[in-house]
């Protein structure tokens, strides 16, 4: 408990500090000057739309960009394991995490493919049951969409979202605050497989544009 929250206070002063950039650099990191890094850089896995083919994968389009430069800023650290991430991570400045991130903040949502099959209407009732029961809603939005530093996640990859749970349940992806772990810890790894099929296949999103 005591080491999440010095993490959570680690990470909102270095944030502090990357929002307080001096006018120079934070002229430098626009969205527009990232566009071409960002495919050269993230498209061959993220998608050159920000909605990734890769299995296990995320789909980044839509993300918030405070959420998208949270979670930068956690791999450059080696707070979040992810080798790939991690090792483009660390080559970044504290100005190419606002560039990357801000950028991210402007790719629109981008549907979900359809899937091969209907979704199961029983298991999609029960997710839903799911996510209320365990206040998913409560930080993630009705329509899943997130806000700020709280991720979107209607439509995001269904395998993502089953590894994401399942590591948050057993510890070994640490929020940077305590509300993931708490919420999942006494979820059944089979409930945890019902809601990430639900919200893979949530109807309501993407249906707002990107915020930052």
């Amino acid at each position: 408990m005591r080491g999440q929250a010095r993490l959570a206070i680690s990470v909102a002063a270095a944030l502090l500090g990357l929002a307080a950039l001096p006018a120079a650099a934070q002229a430098k990191a626009t969205p527009e000057s990232y566009k071409q890094r960002f495919a050269a850089l993230c498209a061959a896995c993220h998608g050159a739309n920000g909605r990734s083919d890769m299995p296990g994968t995320p789909a980044l389009a839509g993300q918030h960009s405070f959420y998208a430069i949270t979670q930068l800023f956690l791999f450059r650290e080696g707070r979040r394991g992810n080798e790939a991430m991690t090792a483009v991570a660390k080559t970044m400045s504290d100005q190419d995490l606002r560039g990357f991130s801000e950028y991210i903040g402007t790719l629109p949502p981008v549907p979900a493919p359809p899937p091969a099959t209907p979704p199961d209407a029983a298991r999609m009732a029960r997710g839903q049951a799911l996510a209320q029961e365990h206040r998913c809603v409560m930080c993630h939005g009705s329509d899943l969409s997130g806000g700020q530093q709280v991720a979107r996640i209607g439509q995001q990859r269904e395998d993502y979202l089953q590894m994401t749970l399942r590591e948050f349940k057993s510890g070994k992806r640490p929020g940077y605050t305590q509300a993931m772990g708490e919420a999942v810890s006494q979820i059944p790894p089979e409930d945890l497989d019902t809601i990430a099929y639900y919200v893979a296949r949530f109807p309501g999103a993407p249906a707002k544009p990107a915020g930052k």
